[in-house]
């Protein structure tokens, strides 16, 4: 594929003028851009916009800097993190931090070789933060840029080398010397006019290049990602102190090293003795479908391996997943 137009300057032109204003675009020689761009790439893994705005903007109202968030203890980050979910995200970002500002005298790594060896950045992170924070000629492949690319060629995306064509249209996608907005401009593009559902063809700049537009037989640019169901058990120790016992070991395929109750795979038609049925609830996490039937407890005495937590300290960081298992059973006081 040759791109026969100025793809850049098109793309860049409509963002200057349509362009969302999200709390993390600052000024390119900003001293906040660094952390900014960290912390917000961080927090969009696998997160919409939308969702992490309030989260960025109460992070930074408390962390103001860098240097500030590799001081901040783990448990703390963690709080503040709490219901934005993949947690494994805000440890990467605290160990990510401490290393730039201790190993790294405060600098990001200039390559993607070297960039991606900090813990949770790989090659869309990493190719966002050096075109972002260094102004490289780089672009952030998510779906929203693939989509562009796939609609340009009317394609599905598994049949486009999207490195090739990057490579092989590099004068015409990145005549702008504005790399830093060209990044975000493909990708905000993508989410607000190349739109998985109706996309805006008839107001699109660059339509006239557009075999899906032209074409009236319209390819599946990607494939389905089919929910994964699973049937779970959930039980519950519970005292007369509003207290609950919880684990952080267990043998699920998510949330690992967090606080939850005992859960275990549903068997089917199993009777538990002694285990009260409170009720069952659907639950999902990332492309997971859970069916959890909850049961409950009462007793001073618990297993060796879980440990009391109160129903309402505030204090500790819990999980969204456990928090919903501490509102079914909330309404048993």
């Amino acid at each position: 594929m040759h791109i026969k137009t100025n793809l850049s300057k098109k793309i860049i032109t409509w963002y200057d003028n349509n362009k969302r204003s999200l709390p993390w675009r600052v000024p390119f020689n900003s001293p906040k851009k660094l952390y900014y761009r960290l912390l917000s790439e961080f927090m969009l893994q696998q997160t919409q916009v939308k969702t992490v705005i309030p989260y960025f903007e109460r992070f930074t109202k408390e962390i103001k800097t860098l240097k500030k968030l590799s001081t901040t203890s783990e448990r703390k980050i963690l709080k503040f993190w709490e219901g934005l979910g993949y947690y494994r995200r805000a440890k990467n970002l605290l160990t990510t931090a401490k290393i730039i500002i201790n190993q790294k005298k405060s600098i990001l790594p200039k390559t993607l070789i070297d960039i991606k060896k900090l813990p949770g950045v790989g090659d869309y992170t990493g190719n966002a933060l050096l075109a972002l924070v260094y102004n490289q000629p780089r672009l952030a492949l998510d779906g929203n840029v693939k989509r562009v690319f796939s609609r340009i060629l009317n394609k599905h995306e598994k049949k486009i080398d999207f490195e090739n064509i990057i490579k092989k249209n590099k004068k015409k996608i990145f005549h702008s010397k504005r790399n830093s907005d060209l990044v975000e401009a493909m990708m905000e593009f993508g989410a607000l006019i190349c739109k998985p559902q109706e996309p805006n063809c008839r107001i699109c700049p660059i339509n006239k290049i557009c075999k899906f537009r032209k074409s009236n037989k319209h390819i599946k640019l990607t494939d389905t990602i089919r929910s994964n169901k699973k049937k779970y058990n959930i039980f519950c120790y519970l005292n007369k102190k509003k207290q609950i016992g919880l684990t952080n070991k267990n043998n699920l395929g998510f949330l690992k090293e967090y606080n939850l109750p005992i859960i275990k795979e549903k068997s089917n038609k199993h009777k538990f003795k002694n285990w009260n049925f409170l009720c069952n609830y659907k639950n999902s996490i990332s492309n997971k479908q859970l069916d959890i039937d909850l049961y409950y407890k009462f007793s001073n005495k618990i297993p060796k391996s879980l440990n009391w937590y109160s129903l309402y300290n505030n204090k500790e960081f819990i999980p969204t997943f456990t928090k919903k298992i501490f509102r079914q059973v909330e309404n048993l006081y």
